[in-house]
């Protein structure tokens, strides 16, 4: 088992952490407010090969590992959450569309994604489903040699900057679940198409929102993966991202911790530093704890899909855990600082609420833990659910 870093990968994050130390968290605060996110930092991380770094040779990427992207996450988010989503989205979008979509598409978007020149969204979400998320609505109807898309995606990341998505349709039967379900790569600068952007209280540079389809068409070959079985096959890859998520979570709450120990040893009371008090110390010395733990968990589980082994189980205990824990340790850098952690001139809030929303999206701490008992035991630890539907087993 791996547990340092080859010469490649230190090589991959101090280039991650030198652009984020002197780009990133100087102005970090500064872009939290806005609601676009500054294409020409996308383009200079893409220069930088900080997008995509696992994508295929073929399509522009490096063929690293996914922990090499992983260490990539952290030390963006570690200077600015927001931009992390950059790289999460690169290599899990990127990776969807080289594996599942035609090799035009590929060909023509993932070097795009790489270089930082356009970011892929996915349309998944719909009003009426939320964790459940295979009972959309969205319909495609087949036309000509195409299909035509109505309905609406909402809670989409990037919703109102994305150059293109991965949208998920009903091509099926409208009660067959995940049976039925296509995905399609959609150009969201088409006729038909319009998009709102949420007043969310975090993650405002990067948007959500929802995006609205009126009769758009969408030619055949665009179809991803296999009709009517899509929802499974691409559903696999969300296993990379709930591990990227954590360490984008991670990443920012070591950056609180970090700074809160400098402000303990600094600030005096009584006539000495209150780090001397263990009231002070402990909480700090639990989170270093809890994210030692915790980084350990996600890098695991990297290492896991990089050997291609099966790391289901493990990536959502990445995503149930560190969202919740970060918060936690965020929210007590922000009581250490006393009064002046009150105020917006300190980051330990922006980034409380940045990270907030990772408790929400991309898979609630309830759905996580029942995958992880699925893995444990089967499709058994599902039964309730029938059983409150009234079916019998």
């Amino acid at each position: 088992m791996q547990f340092q870093p080859t010469e490649d990968q230190r090589a991959f994050r101090e280039a991650a952490k030198r652009f984020a130390t002197e780009k990133l968290a100087p102005s970090y605060l500064a872009r939290a407010s806005g609601h676009t996110f500054d294409r020409a930092l996308i383009k200079e991380m893409g220069a930088l090969g900080l997008i995509g770094a696992d994508l295929p040779e073929e399509f522009g990427g490096l063929g690293e590992s996914s922990v090499t992207s992983g260490m990539i996450v952290e030390e963006i988010a570690y200077a600015d959450f927001n931009a992390s989503y950059v790289q999460l989205l690169g290599s899990l979008m990127g990776g969807m569309v080289a594996k599942h979509a035609s090799r035009e598409i590929a060909s023509e978007w993932v070097p795009k994604v790489v270089s930082g020149d356009a970011v892929i969204g996915l349309g998944l979400t719909e009003p009426r489903g939320g964790s459940d998320a295979a009972n959309l609505i969205l319909k495609a109807t087949k036309s000509g040699n195409g299909w035509r898309l109505n309905g609406e995606k909402t809670s989409m990341s990037f919703a109102a900057q994305a150059d293109a998505a991965v949208v998920f349709a009903r091509t099926g039967d409208p009660e067959g679940g995940s049976r039925g379900v296509s995905a399609f790569f959609v150009d969201l600068n088409q006729p038909g198409i319009k998009r709102t952007h949420f007043n969310d209280i975090g993650t405002r540079p990067v948007g959500r929102g929802s995006v609205f389809f009126d009769d758009v068409f969408v030619p055949a070959e665009n179809m991803m993966a296999e009709q009517d079985r899509a929802f499974g096959t691409i559903m696999a890859g969300f296993d990379y991202s709930r591990a990227l998520i954590g360490l984008e979570c991670l990443g920012a709450a070591q950056a609180s911790v970090d700074e809160t120990w400098a402000y303990v040893r600094e600030r005096e009371a009584f006539g000495a530093p209150i780090v001397q008090y263990q009231g002070v110390s402990f909480p700090l010395a639990e989170a270093e704890t809890q994210l030692t733990m915790m980084r350990q968990l996600c890098y695991y589980t990297l290492d896991l899909r990089d050997r291609g082994l099966p790391h289901t189980s493990e990536a959502a205990m990445c995503k149930w855990y560190l969202p919740k824990t970060a918060c936690e340790i965020l929210h007590q850098c922000l009581i250490l600082h006393g009064h002046y952690g009150y105020t917006t001139d300190l980051p330990h809030h922006q980034r409380y609420n940045d990270v907030l929303g990772l408790q929400i999206g991309d898979g609630t701490a309830q759905i996580q833990k029942l995958v992880i008992a699925r893995e444990k035991v089967g499709r058994l630890a599902l039964q309730y659910d029938k059983r409150a539907k009234g079916v019998s087993k």
